[in-house]
């Protein structure tokens, strides 16, 4: 694998876990997440047999959108904000790390995601009925880990079942990212001595983006 080719594949896991963690956020804050972003994280958590990195994020950077400029402010433009993302990230790569170290834990988890992505042939993948089974499979395996992400926002919506379903599977969703670029070689240091390739990666990605909106 080319030095570039590996930076693009590790640019891509890294935007597909902020993405994931950046939906979190923005679901537990405000009810409510950005729906084309939040298709690409449930559907890469369903695809077990992708043919590259890309596939994973159904074949189309625009679909890292969110992920990609959340990126970039962090990255490039070192702005402050997002303190609630970079610490639900780095609890994502602390719990891929234990994670890995769980044979019979990824066995449960693959088994049980092979079973929704059956369910999701019934429904769609993003029906309320995969959603929460996707999160039941979060706090079956990952939230029995001593360590346990502590998401902030608003009570009234962390109480409603729907959106607590939709945050687990969002964190699933980001650890399938953290997994990914961990198999790809990477590591936090990277984000430290390698800052600069990342963000030129980024940079070039979003260069090529088309516009797209919406809400779930």
């Amino acid at each position: 694998m080319s030095m570039k080719k590996n930076f693009y594949d590790l640019t891509l896991a890294l935007a597909g876990l902020f993405q994931a963690v950046a939906l979190v956020e923005q679901i537990a804050k405000t009810g409510q997440g950005t729906s084309e972003a939040f298709n690409t994280s449930i559907n890469s958590v369903l695809d077990l047999n992708p043919t590259n990195s890309l596939e994973i994020y159904g074949g189309d950077v625009n679909n890292l959108r969110m992920g990609l400029e959340l990126l970039n402010e962090l990255l490039i433009k070192n702005t402050p904000k997002h303190q609630d993302v970079i610490r639900y990230a780095l609890g994502v790569l602390h719990l891929q790390k234990k994670l890995s170290n769980r044979k019979d834990m990824l066995n449960v988890i693959a088994s049980r995601i092979e079973q929704a992505n059956q369910q999701a042939q019934h429904f769609s993948k993003t029906h309320e009925n995969v959603i929460a089974n996707l999160g039941g499979i979060y706090s079956d395996t990952l939230s029995t880990f001593r360590f346990r992400i502590q998401v902030k926002g608003d009570y009234n919506y962390l109480q409603q079942p729907r959106i607590a379903n939709q945050i687990r599977a969002l964190l699933l969703a980001a650890v399938r990212s953290a997994m990914l670029w961990r198999q790809l070689g990477g590591n936090r240091w990277q984000l430290i001595f390698q800052r600069k390739k990342i963000a030129e990666c980024v940079k070039e990605m979003l260069e090529g983006l088309t516009t797209i909106d919406g809400n779930i």
